[in-house]
């Protein structure tokens, strides 16, 4: 068993950030059986990922992933790059016999995702994607009051991740406006998440019908850009994915399913919202108030039934004993802390990590099912992961 956990990280914006702060904080909190040494940091600008290397505790910096890949002294690769670049670094890393943790969607298409699974089953190395909402203390509280019958058998879903930056037609271009990089626009950026959460939360979905639309077909060129920040360049580009995706599902079991995503809703600045109905009860939680689930039960009596609020940061909600006292409340970050924590402790014990590239394929087949279905202008199929 692993006393320590070597890690080289390729990426270093937004989801960089994100990531380097899980592994800086994680054993400050959490008793770990195997610590995170930051070994290196990998991204094409040397200024800015020697810089970033320094500010973020990395002991020291790559240009070139297939170098960071090969190096003896990391057992763990982590993938915080644009879509179009996973499979690749994945695929080596699990052949070079690392770990793989990988930011979502898995890949660009099923054919990726295939190929990725056979490499990281082949090489036998741990693999997971970061669906860092399942992390959430309100959302794992969500699921033990499922899996406990809290509301009984599920017949409707709703999903909603909706947000505004943008709305303003002169915001500049960047990698996740550009079907070659991004793959696609709103539908995978948002919906790769309201997808897992379904998944986690309902099950599997069975058969999906949609539309999807561009609502600003061309922006200001890239200039610089940074996470959900930019500044324009020279000229105009088009857009090459979609603005927003609204789609119907039926689950496997049975239920009924809508969702919906959108990065031109004005005033939704991170709105990732589920409502779950059963047959005796209701779920609902909103990340913009992340702290709280929202719950009615049929089982009060009737003079007495309403929504009540459940403030998720008691020491007996999921992961919430090893942070601050109750009321004292989560951000953020937290998710990453708390995903990073369970894959370290998944490799240290060698047991399978959820969710695993298995689960983010059934993400990305649920993506191009949807696809499909604006095709042909009827239901699709999605299909089925082994």
């Amino acid at each position: 068993m692993p006393s320590e956990i070597n890690v080289g990280l390729v990426g270093y914006k937004f989801m960089g950030k994100a990531h380097s702060n899980a592994y800086m904080t994680v054993d400050k909190f959490f008793d770990c059986t195997a610590r995170p040494v930051m070994k290196a940091v990998c991204g094409r600008d040397q200024s800015a990922v020697s810089e970033f290397a320094e500010r973020w505790g990395w002991q020291g910096y790559e240009t070139s992933w297939e170098k960071l890949v090969a190096r003896d002294d990391i057992d763990l690769v982590d993938i915080g790059t644009p879509g179009s670049t996973h499979a690749e670094i994945a695929i080596a890393a699990a052949k070079a016999g690392k770990h793989v943790f990988c930011e979502k969607p898995l890949a660009m298409n099923m054919a990726e995702c295939r190929a990725m699974i056979d490499a990281v089953r082949s090489a036998g190395v741990k693999n997971m994607v970061n669906f860092n909402y399942r992390r959430v203390p309100a959302v794992a509280l969500a699921k033990q009051m499922i899996d406990n019958d809290a509301i009984g058998e599920i017949r409707h879903a709703r999903f909603t991740y909706l947000q505004d930056w943008l709305v303003d037609p002169m915001f500049p271009m960047n990698w996740r406006m550009r079907k070659e990089s991004a793959g696609s626009g709103a539908h995978g950026d948002l919906g790769a998440h309201a997808i897992d959460l379904a998944h986690y939360l309902v099950g599997d979905l069975a058969s999906v019908v949609g539309q999807k639309k561009t609502f600003i077909t061309e922006r200001p060129a890239e200039g610089t850009s940074s996470g959900l920040t930019a500044t324009a360049g020279e000229g105009t580009e088009e857009v090459t994915v979609d603005d927003s995706s609204m789609w119907l599902a039926k689950f496997e079991s049975g239920a009924f399913g809508s969702f919906e995503a959108t990065r031109l809703a004005p005033g939704r600045k991170n709105f990732n919202r589920f409502e779950i109905n059963g047959s005796k009860g209701t779920l609902v939680w909103c990340f913009e108030d992340m702290n709280w689930l929202e719950f009615y039960t049929t089982e009060d009596t009737e003079s007495a039934r309403g929504f009540r609020r459940i403030l998720a940061t008691e020491s007996s909600h999921p992961y919430v004993g090893n942070w601050w006292p109750p009321g004292h409340i989560l951000g953020y970050e937290h998710g990453f802390v708390h995903a990073v924590y369970d894959l370290l402790e998944d490799i240290a014990h060698d047991r399978p990590c959820v969710p695993d590239f298995r689960d983010g394929a059934k993400c990305v087949a649920v993506l191009e099912a949807v696809d499909k279905s604006i095709e042909t202008n009827a239901w699709a199929n999605v299909e089925r992961v082994n």
